[in-house]
């Protein structure tokens, strides 16, 4: 990463499995099926970097030997807010970590000459507010449908937001910087830019037609 991140809240996941997985992810020859394989297993390594900082508290509770004070977490229930169609590939594996979690949608789709997002779908739970959210996408590309996004949450009442996608444009950090600054972001690579067409290159393609083999 360079030293002056073009988002000031980036967190790059590092670990080594998790690199590992998104070179196989990134591969043409890459099945269907092992695309969303890969994606539900990068993505729940990742939720154990997005979820670092949730509030604890302990609780008193019996082993099979004696009473002691635990930790437990702290508050409402976490909320994953998936971006439709491509967030649900990665909304699965952060739910195999924490499977009580609330789930939101937002349906965007990108407008393919003004390269704006236009909101089709919104579902979130009735008290978003008092919970930590976390966006979800595969891809931060243009950035406008994260900032979108994450604006329809804002206005729901949260405050406690955070965004998470497998891979990044320096474009569509910038604008979830001048968006956003405050939404801490995490993604597992950045990569050089956008083509004419807005995709992510080098990237992996179509995120979204990869995992649910529409193309």
């Amino acid at each position: 990463m360079t030293a002056n991140p073009p988002h000031p809240r980036l967190n790059f996941v590092s670990h080594p499995l998790v690199q590992h997985k998104m070179t196989l992810l990134r591969q043409r020859q890459t099945s269907t099926g092992e695309f969303r394989r890969l994606a539900r297993e990068i993505s729940l390594l990742m939720a154990y970097e997005v979820t670092r900082d949730l509030p604890l508290e302990t609780k008193r509770i019996e082993t099979p030997l004696e009473a002691m004070d635990a930790p437990i977490l702290s508050g409402k229930k976490l909320c994953f807010v998936s971006i439709l169609r491509a967030g649900d590939g990665i909304l699965e594996g952060m739910l195999d970590l924490v499977p009580s979690a609330r789930v939101g949608h937002v349906g965007l789709y990108r407008d393919p000459s003004a390269l704006v997002p236009v909101e089709y779908y919104l579902k979130l739970p009735e008290d978003v507010r008092h919970r930590a959210v976390i966006v979800v996408d595969p891809m931060l590309a243009t950035g406008h449908s994260a900032a979108a996004a994450v604006e329809r949450v804002k206005q729901a009442g949260a405050e406690q937001i955070s965004f998470a996608c497998l891979l990044a444009a320096p474009e569509g950090l910038g604008v979830m910087a001048e968006a956003h600054p405050e939404v801490p972001v995490f993604t597992c690579a950045v990569d050089r830019g956008l083509d004419d067409h807005a995709y992510i290159r080098p990237g992996l393609g179509d995120a979204g037609d990869r995992l649910y083999g529409t193309k």
